[in-house]
């Protein structure tokens, strides 16, 4: 296992990892899952002090960005994370670390505010890659200290360097790997087959879903590129049109005469479940989609399409009519290299529960969502 993939384990697991520089040494760990023993073992080996770190979108959430007295300013922060000083009194740490981290509203106490170091930005993107929640605990520690090397020796502690991280966190493309596949019947659609693929650093997991026989496809080839929605795909939640855009899109496959779904691993945007219910709370305090995933750290939309491209061209599909009402998506297929001829929209109902979800998608995100908003109400 390379070096970098035991630390991401390690960090979803809430364990203490040990990242170094030429010049310093910062004990980080991830807020979502830790716990009294890590808080108080990164105090103890950095004699005390501990600061938080998150994204500038959390940083905006939290009124730290607006000018105010103790503040910083917008110039400071555009495109970065900043670092918050922690002053918390004994017994609420852990929830007083939370609430900085995740909690709706703005902060009004005192802060010792500061961009963030080099080792803390690549500690927050990390627990970005493993699809926590975005933010970290860090302790500035003496390399040479010879409890760190006794707890590094023995396994407890793992040692990695940022650039070992780098290299893991930032690749230019997706490359993913046929893994499996096998015919998967479906109720009108008994000519499926699944083929799974693994993204190279197998971190996610993705399923094309063939429908029809390819001698009989349509040129172009009909592609739906799904991300993953459970409560929307299995349950049916009327939250979101998902559900809705995935069985239509089997509907299109079989009308034409065959297609190619694409089920990627995005839960919520690429934030992963956990996150993606943290927002529905946030959204049921009144948030919109995009601020409520801005407000835990994220940006409005942490997808990429690297992989469906790959996907593609290891089908050998080259020319599509995409499905899709995402003006994201068509433009990573083009500029992928895979020609997009047409484009044909999926709508759901409207219903009260999801026209907050369609309304921001159309307004903040600028999908082509016209014709469903024009829609009465389904119940109403």
């Amino acid at each position: 296992m390379h070096q970098a993939e035991r630390g991401l384990f390690d960090l979803r697991q809430g364990r203490v990892l040990c990242v170094a520089a030429p010049d310093t040494v910062l004990l980080l760990a991830a807020v979502e899952g830790l716990r009294d023993e890590t808080l108080a073992r990164l105090r103890d080996l950095g004699g005390g002090a501990v600061r938080l770190v998150v994204t500038h979108h959390r940083a905006r959430s939290m009124g730290l960005v607006d000018g105010r007295p103790g503040s910083l300013g917008p110039e400071q922060v555009n495109g970065r994370v900043v670092a918050l000083s922690l002053g918390l009194g004994p017994g609420h740490h852990l929830k007083e670390i939370l609430r900085l981290s995740s909690a709706n509203g703005k902060h009004s106490g005192p802060l010792d505010l500061r961009e963030a170091g080099v080792l803390e930005s690549t500690g927050l993107t990390f627990a970005r890659l493993g699809r926590l929640l975005p933010a970290v605990v860090g302790a500035s520690v003496d390399p040479s200290a010879p409890e760190l090397e006794s707890l590094i020796e023995d396994g407890t502690i793992l040692r990695l360097t940022a650039r070992q991280i780098e290299e893991f966190s930032t690749t230019h493309r997706v490359e993913v790997v046929h893994v499996s596949d096998a015919p998967v019947p479906l109720e009108g659609a008994e000519d499926a087959r699944f083929i799974l693929f693994r993204e190279g650093n197998g971190l996610f997991e993705h399923v094309a879903v063939l429908i029809g026989e390819r001698e009989r496809w349509p040129d172009p080839v009909p592609v739906r590129v799904h991300s993953a929605c459970l409560t929307g795909d299995l349950f049916g939640s009327l939250r979101c049109d998902c559900g809705e855009q995935l069985r239509g899109s089997l509907r299109v496959f079989k009308r034409n005469g065959g297609g190619v779904l694409l089920y990627l691993a995005h839960e919520g945007r690429s934030i992963g479940l956990a996150n993606k219910l943290r927002a529905y709370t946030m959204q049921e305090e009144g948030l919109d989609t995009v601020d409520a995933d801005c407000a835990l750290g994220f940006g409005a939309d942490e997808r990429r399409y690297d992989a469906a491209v790959d996907i593609l061209r290891h089908l050998g599909v080259s020319r599509i009519q995409l499905l899709t009402n995402n003006p994201e998506k068509y433009r990573a297929m083009e500029e992928g290299g895979i020609e997009v001829l047409d484009r044909q929209p999926l709508h759901g109902e409207l219903n009260a529960h999801n026209l907050p979800y369609v309304s921001a998608k159309a307004l903040r995100a600028g999908h082509w969502m016209e014709e469903m908003l024009s829609r009465r109400l389904r119940n109403g």
